[in-house]
């Protein structure tokens, strides 16, 4: 790990004291100037905002509307290109969830059903336990049984139809871009840089542009997902290619293979396990975007989540969000034992029946005893099972015996800790500001860093987002910090505990599997609308990298190190403070990135309860339809994101660089 954070700092990076000084008496002089100078040094000036997001939306808004290509409306060429896209969704819809209708009006009757609960869930056991054994197949079934019983079937498998085609495209997609970047060094340069800021652009963002362009429907939704999904699949791909030996190319090259022969036949199969990787990943992404998308008209459980969200009934929104859960762990699961397969090369045993067999002769067998047992087909509803009042009383008790409790501390926090730190970021000097980041990156990373960070910060100012992001930037400081103080030293006590660190993962892989729109329902439930409602679910959100992280970094100081700090009698705080954190510090800085980067995309999703940020700006412009200011702010969150990144990244690097000098001494 060291090693890669070091390739990625630039060679020039300071590492004496003078330019540090140089920097900071600069900062001074900055300050001072910005103290006694002109107003324009504190307040951003209207003559240095540009009408940004308005230009960008009226170039879509024409694109869209008015522009054509070869004689052909753009604006009809979307169109059919949305219902050309349509037909595969419509397709997995009717296999899965709703199947074939005949009739008119009040006559509409169900010709042929979909396939049923009993033939779709045990195609998922069945895949389970081929994959990874009797312990992944039974958590399948609970999961599979838990969508039954709570009457959440229907609607996981309209998520589930979306989720699937857009897997599908996106890894295609993601496969040939990755293979085109692989081949041309000036192709994976530019790939690279569109897709880091693909990675950071939120959520929401994607979903403006995609409901001008083809309309409220599934289609729009799907070609949202497959942008959100497509970075790690590319990225991934890339990866895995550079990482398959030269010996074996070389093998390949002796054998007489052609470039084509070489890229199907040797390169991809070595590097499948890795790529696999890559689509568990994307399987993820698309299902959290598939939620979001509920917005603009895929429907399914995210729907069901978000009406549960805005009515306040947060017994059916739990039970909704369960239902993801329960989801995302069957096909996280399942994907990343897929994965494990691969990398392993296991094969078939003597004997034993191809996967794709046993799942024909299974849904043959399982539609038939649908046709026999109607109680196989859909499950009844008289036989439904429902927590949501129970959920619901709880919250009403929680209120009326906690309220007083709750209320205090969310008062505290909102008045005593919170608007202190917005109030400061809002009133300090934008040049101030710039001036800090561009010291911290001349600190860290030398010029380049510098130029870097001030251009991305300049494009905030020069868009007119400040204000919103100095909100998004409160609420991340406190978020994020939250989550290290708490994540840090669970990991820190898990790193010495060997024990225990299995189910911890295993706990951790869960966390980072659950949607985000999951996190809000304890948020609201406990605080209500607002920024202290926010920076819970994005602490919960964030905390599971910290952890992590922590846990990783501590276990990395060598035993030997250890056990002489030991004879030398040292304490456990003297061994923490002197030989663990110094040793751990470089991995825990990028455990401070990686917390960073969630909280980023979780703060997004939690624009949902009213915060007044940069997702709040984006989430106004999807309601209004306003496409140029959802981009441009939606690349507003993505610069901050890219500044924290570069800032953490080059400091994590420089760490490691001094730690490797000081070992070599």
């Amino acid at each position: 790990m060291h090693d890669s954070v070091t390739r990625a700092i630039p060679a020039s990076a300071p590492t004496s004291r003078k330019p540090r000084l140089h920097s900071a008496m600069a900062l001074a002089a900055l300050a001072v100037a910005v103290f006694f100078g002109p107003v324009w040094l504190t307040v951003i000036p209207a003559w240095l905002e540009f009408p940004v997001a308005t230009v960008v939306g009226d170039a879509i808004n024409w694109f869209a509307r008015e522009a054509s290509i070869g004689g052909l409306a753009v604006k009809d060429i979307t169109r059919l290109f949305a219902e050309f896209i349509d037909r595969p969704i419509q397709g997995a819809v009717v296999l899965l969830a709703d199947g074939l209708f005949s009739g008119r009006g009040l006559d509409v009757k169900q010709s042929v059903p979909p396939l049923s609960w009993l033939a779709i869930g045990g195609v998922a056991v069945i895949t389970a336990w081929r994959l990874g054994g009797r312990s992944l197949a039974f958590t399948v079934t609970i999961c599979v049984g838990f969508l039954v019983l709570f009457g959440l079937w229907q609607n996981a498998m309209v998520t589930l139809s979306n989720v699937l085609v857009s897997v599908f495209i996106a890894a295609a997609l993601g496969l040939a871009l990755g293979i085109w970047s692989f081949r041309s060094t000036q192709v994976e340069n530019i790939t690279r840089a569109i897709m880091n800021v693909m990675q950071t652009v939120p959520i929401f963002s994607y979903l403006v542009p995609t409901l001008l362009l083809f309309g409220y429907g599934p289609s729009a939704a799907l070609v949202a997902t497959v942008a959100y999904a497509l970075p790690p699949m590319v990225h991934n791909t890339v990866l895995a290619l550079k990482s398959v030996p030269a010996e074996t190319i070389e093998c390949g090259r002796m054998a007489g293979c052609t470039r084509r022969q070489l890229l199907w036949q040797v390169q991809l199969p070595t590097a499948l396990s890795k790529i696999a990787v890559g689509l568990n990943q994307t399987i993820m992404m698309t299902l959290n975007m598939v939620i979001i998308a509920s917005m603009i008209g895929a429907g399914g459980l995210g729907f069901d989540v978000l009406k549960a969200l805005r009515k306040l009934d947060i017994g059916s929104g739990l039970e909704a969000g369960m239902g993801i859960v329960a989801l995302a762990v069957v096909l996280d699961r399942v994907s990343q034992a897929a994965a494990k397969r691969a990398a392993h090369g296991k094969h078939l045993q003597p004997g034993q029946q191809p996967l794709w067999r046993l799942l024909a002769v299974w849904i043959v067998a399982a539609t038939v005893i649908a046709w026999l047992l109607p109680l196989a087909q859909l499950w009844p509803k008289a036989y439904l099972i429902s927590t949501a009042a129970f959920w619901n009383n709880l919250v009403s008790w929680i209120n009326q015996e906690w309220f007083d409790v709750l209320d205090a501390f969310r008062t505290f926090a909102l008045l005593q800790v919170m608007r202190p730190i917005r109030d400061f970021l809002a009133a300090a000097p934008w040049t101030l500001v710039i001036g800090a980041l561009a010291v911290a990156a001349h600190w860290t990373g030398g010029l380049r860093l510098v130029i870097y960070t001030v251009s991305l910060a300049l494009f905030i100012v020069l868009t007119g987002y400040w204000g919103p992001a100095m909100n998004s930037l409160y609420l991340i400081l406190i978020a994020v910090t939250l989550a290290v103080l708490i994540g840090f030293p669970i990991g820190f006590w898990l790193a010495s505990r060997p024990r225990l660190q299995t189910a911890a993962n295993l706990v951790l892989d869960t966390l980072q599997t659950l949607p985000t729109l999951v996190y809000l329902l304890p948020a609201v439930m406990l605080f209500r609308i607002g920024d202290v409602s926010a920076i819970v679910a994005v602490t919960l959100y964030a905390v599971a990298p910290a952890v992590r992280y922590g846990m990783v970094g501590m276990s990395q100081v060598p035993h030997a190190r250890l056990e002489a700090a030991e004879i030398s009698g040292c304490s456990r705080w003297q061994t923490l403070i002197w030989l663990r954190l110094p040793a751990a510090w470089p991995t825990l800085l990028i455990g401070i990135n990686q917390t960073i980067m969630m909280a980023f995309s979780m703060l997004i999703i939690a624009a949902l309860v009213g915060t007044k940020d940069l997702g709040q700006e984006v989430l106004i412009a999807l309601n209004r339809s306003q496409v140029g200011e959802g981009i441009i702010a939606g690349l507003c969150v993505a610069c901050l994101a890219l500044i924290a990144d570069g800032l953490l990244k080059a400091a994590a690097a420089n760490t490691a660089i001094q730690r490797h000098r000081k070992n070599s001494l």
